[in-house]
């Protein structure tokens, strides 16, 4: 720094000024000066550096104007492109695939979707495991593509709603208890089989219980009795021929009777045999089969 002394003379005078002067420079010389610019020059490295980084890694993320890679951002929500991982819970309000693909949701051990109140308890989840598909909520319903309920589960009952239901399994279908169904049908060129292996079957209609085969035969079989009962009516075989070919036979009519008639006896107690028909009843002949 200059530093100037100003003196105010009067004209025609003479002034000697000191020959020996301070002069001050002003800047930053010498090691400083090296040490400045070689720190600027480091700045300016880590700044060319942290740029190169940054465009690195917007090119290896797939950075864009509209999302991240596959991750598209859009005004009602995002989409998402290929196959991805989620390492962590995930919460969205919906989830859905394109129009074009499927819906695919798949991991190593299950896969658990879970609802929650506002309080934080769970009121509904599905868990599919490698073992079993685990349903925990008040009511299970199946809709079909019009919005009518196919199968309805809940605490109290199971429901149904299509027209027919088809068991195809070769053992057929197995229920502890009893079945309420207005009908019960084979397919077509069929046989329908309702067995009980250890205990009864019982068929009950507050209007009767109609059993038809228009193109086949009907059995009914037993390991002990079948009982046929009416409590307020009459039981009526109404067929062409009715046959009997395990009854017992009872001894000869008397003679000129016919051999090729037969009549059917009952016993006191239920029990029927055949007797040769005569001009008049011969069960008392053979009533001895009652025995």
């Amino acid at each position: 720094m200059v530093r100037e002394q100003y003196t105010t003379v009067t004209e025609g005078t003479h002034i000697e000024r000191p020959e020996n002067q301070h002069v001050y420079k002003i800047g930053i010389y010498g090691w400083r000066k090296r040490c400045l610019y070689l720190f600027v020059l480091l700045l300016l490295a880590l700044l060319v550096v942290n740029l190169a980084l940054t465009v690195w890694i917007l090119k290896v993320m797939w950075f864009s104007p509209i999302g991240m890679g596959y991750l598209h951002v859009k005004q009602d929500g995002l989409r998402l492109e290929g196959e991805s991982e989620f390492l962590f819970p995930l919460y969205v309000k919906e989830i859905r695939s394109r129009v074009d693909s499927s819906l695919l949701l798949q991991s190593t051990q299950n896969v658990t979707v879970s609802a929650r109140n506002p309080e934080g308890e769970v009121t509904g989840r599905v868990k599919v495991g490698a073992q079993m598909v685990d349903v925990q909520s008040q009511g299970f319903q199946i809709l079909s593509e019009d919005g009518k309920p196919l199968f309805t589960a809940e605490e109290q009952d199971v429901m149904v709603g299509t027209g027919r239901l088809r068991v195809t399994g070769p053992e057929g279908a197995l229920f502890e208890h009893s079945v309420e169904t207005p009908l019960v049908r084979a397919d077509p060129f069929e046989d329908i089989w309702l067995e009980s292996p250890t205990r009864s079957l019982s068929m009950d209609a507050p209007r009767g219980v109609h059993i038809k085969a228009h193109t086949g035969k009907m059995e009914a079989l037993s390991q002990m009795d079948i009982i046929l009962r009416s409590s307020d009516g009459a039981l009526v075989l109404d067929a062409e021929t009715v046959g009997l070919p395990m009854l017992k036979q009872g001894t000869p009519g008397p003679s000129g009777s016919s051999k090729e008639f037969y009549e059917i006896c009952v016993c006191p107690d239920g029990k029927l045999y055949l007797s040769t028909a005569g001009e008049v009843t011969t069960c008392e002949e053979h009533s001895h089969i009652c025995l």
